[in-house]
């Protein structure tokens, strides 16, 4: 069984994010950047599955510029077999990816697409619905655990109520969450070997898909810096506080 998986390059989460004196947006210049958390997590599961003897090969896919390549090398090193690189510099909405995702899809074919439940830049969660609406699979979203049996994977979601098992027809596309795994780090053997593997680099234009956006950024700003908290010395104190400063009763 093929399984694809999707990464994207953002910035470090320990890194505190500074916005451009223009507003224009997130000042990248000299930072830190990493493979987005949950993406982490996605191949970490794909490996899983090769491990187990369900997997034949991984293939990870990544949109956005050439210094992209680095964290497709970090998938590689952790044991994906080969990788894919869509180049452009565009800003990209979370349609144009789903849109550029399925033409990887149908050039592809994999049996089981993994992919972050969401980017901890953008913070969207769309990307994998968009997917599977644009290419017709079924998607198990949020999962805590995923498990493959013959043509069928059964994903446990994580839902507001608890838990939720579906079971989904092969091929399917599945969207991780925190506590599907653990990622393991790449050793420094994998990560040598992960230089020969196969890299290939595509662009938009080759894959017949338009990355033109429908959106614009105005203008990106900090969020207000919050004022100190206060103790107070009893149930009344904190009462009064609540409702003649906070106005919230």
């Amino acid at each position: 069984m093929k399984v694809l998986v999707a990464v994207k390059r953002v910035v470090d989460y320990n890194v505190k994010v500074r916005v451009k004196a223009d507003n224009s947006g997130v000042d990248l210049a000299n930072v830190k950047m990493s493979m987005n958390p949950f993406c982490e997590i996605a191949v970490e599961e794909a490996v899983r599955l090769k491990e187990k003897g369900v997997a034949s090969e991984i293939v990870v896919v990544s949109i956005g510029p050439n210094t992209a390549q680095e964290q497709l090398r970090t998938a590689l090193a952790l044991g994906a077999d080969r990788a894919i690189l869509v180049d452009t510099s565009e800003e990209l909405n979370s349609l144009a990816v789903a849109k550029l995702l399925k033409a990887v899809v149908e050039k592809e074919q994999p049996q089981l697409v993994i992919m972050g439940k969401q980017a901890i830049d953008s913070d969207n969660n769309q990307t994998g619905q968009m997917l599977g609406a644009l290419t017709g699979m079924g998607q198990g979203t949020f999962a805590s655990k995923v498990e493959v049996a013959g043509d069928k994977v059964n994903v446990t979601r994580e839902i507001d109520g608890g838990l939720q098992t579906v079971a989904l027809n092969l091929p399917a596309i599945v969207t991780t969450d925190l506590r599907l795994n653990e990622p393991r780090y790449a050793s420094l053997p994998n990560i040598m070997k992960a230089k020969k593997k196969p890299l290939d680099v595509v662009t938009p234009d080759a894959l017949g898909v338009s990355v033109a956006s429908t959106v614009k950024t105005l203008k990106v700003e900090a969020p207000a810096a919050r004022s100190a908290g206060i103790k107070v010395k009893s149930v009344a104190e904190l009462v009064e506080k609540l409702k003649n400063e906070a106005k919230v009763i």
